[in-house]
């Protein structure tokens, strides 16, 4: 389990440092841009990771393929998913087209919308490569090739650092473009990172005899449809959470421009934790699927309960840090006393669904293993959008608690989402393939 979940968790930590850096790198800029770089990021990524979880799928069909030694198979899957990806690309795009000025317009701060319009603006560039990346990274994970994606998200942090100083400050010649160097800089990585996986893909069939691109299944309906049954509930669960802490972002933005930087900013500190739970949950995907195509129910269950463990532990040193050393973890992203002062009492709210986001989303990829994919959507679809984001709504604008209850109401959501899904991850019944 740790030799999967250790490269992938940091393929997820390098995932979220590029966001995390595209924040740090703006903060020079004014509260304006760091907002704005958040609220363009909740705006952009619903739709973009909807598109990428679509391929999800992936991680059961190819790791059951993998566990059984049809290695060909796996082949087949990874050229269905990038089909599904190629005809999903155009109509996400035309979306965030139509979308962006939806998001940006009355009731948010005139130059938060403006940097934010630019910025998604130029984002939106990176959808297909983006999505190419899901796909190879998901089939990579699949046969057991971790490290490659580990690799490429490592080194495109590299591209993006580098990209933001030149595009952002106007470095080189370059003229300096502000927020939307840093979304120009995104897209060049994505481009890399698309490139990278391809070229590892390529490396590992032709180790075995069989090249990649020569001979490229073609469209096969039926597991086209296999996938998309898989994919659809678990895109749909991704986006339903995405979703909510973008919804979430906007209600900040109906604030003033303090609480939305401070929002952005415990949102940046409380993903990038999550990233480590979110890797061990794709970890354990894969295990569960290796077992099952393995037929041996047994070890899928413990795999499962394995990945749990250690999401839930990883979860419980986050919240001790988030307790202990607030003001620290917050000067890393800015030194307005403002932001300083209103930003410890969230972390403190944050602190509190750590151990709970862990165990929701560690269950979720265990369950994905498994096939199963329906109940995280409807947990999801429950937890925030009918208790969690209705009462933070009500606890933030209503009772006045301002950010403070709109995080009080996306932990109760996290809360109950963690508990039903582990519940129903004990109750699971391991099908026997051989």
């Amino acid at each position: 389990m740790l030799a999967l979940a250790i490269p992938v968790a940091l393929s997820e930590i390098g995932w979220m440092t590029m966001t995390v850096v595209d924040v740090i790198m703006v903060g020079k800029l004014g509260p304006a841009a760091i907002g704005a770089v958040g609220l363009g990021n909740a705006i952009y990524y619903a739709p973009s990771i909807f598109g990428i979880g679509l391929l999800l799928g992936l991680d059961t069909l190819v790791s059951r393929s993998w566990g059984a030694k049809d290695f060909d198979d796996c082949h087949r899957s990874l050229a269905q998913g990038m089909y599904i990806a190629l005809a999903f690309t155009p109509l996400l795009m035309a979306f965030m087209f139509v979308a962006r000025p939806l998001f940006t317009g009355r009731g948010v701060d005139p130059l938060v919308a403006v940097f934010t319009r630019q910025y998604v603006g130029f984002l939106n560039l990176g959808t297909l490569p983006l999505l190419v990346y899901g796909g190879f990274r998901r089939y990579l994970q699949g046969v057991g090739q971790v490290r490659p994606v580990t690799f490429a998200l490592i080194s495109a942090n590299l591209v993006n650092l580098l990209g933001n100083w030149v595009f952002i400050y106007g470095k080189f010649g370059m003229p300096a473009m502000g927020v939307r160097g840093s979304a120009c800089s995104t897209v060049f990585a994505r481009i890399y990172m698309a490139a990278v996986l391809m070229f590892f893909a390529w490396l590992h069939e032709r180790r075995r005899g069989h090249p990649l691109f020569a001979r490229w299944p073609a469209p096969d309906w039926a597991r086209i449809r296999a996938l998309l049954k898989l994919g659809v509930p678990a895109a749909s669960q991704v986006i339903l959470e995405v979703a909510a802490f973008g919804t979430a972002t906007i209600l900040a933005a109906h604030l003033d421009a303090i609480s939305l930087a401070t929002h952005e900013i415990a949102l940046s500190c409380a993903a990038y934790t999550f990233m480590v739970p979110l890797g061990i949950s794709a970890a354990g995907a894969v295990a569960v699927g290796h077992a099952i195509g393995a037929g041996n129910p047994e070890r899928a269950k413990r795999a499962g309960w394995m990945a749990l463990g250690l999401g839930v532990g990883f979860m419980t040193l986050a919240a001790l840090l988030f307790l202990l050393i607030p003001r620290p973890v917050l000067s890393i992203y800015t030194r307005d006393p403002r932001v300083l002062a209103l930003g410890v009492h969230i972390l403190l709210v944050v602190a509190t669904f750590q151990v709970f986001d862990g165990a929701q989303t560690v269950a979720t990829g265990a369950l994905r293993g498994l096939g199963e994919t329906r109940v995280p959507m409807l947990a999801n679809l429950v937890g925030y959008w009918v208790i969690g984001l209705p009462l933070g709504a009500w606890l933030c604008f209503r009772m006045h608690w301002g950010l403070y209850g709109l995080w009080s109401g996306l932990t109760t959501a996290l809360v109950l989402i963690a508990a039903l899904l582990t519940w129903r991850w004990s109750q699971a019944r391991i099908p026997q393939l051989r």
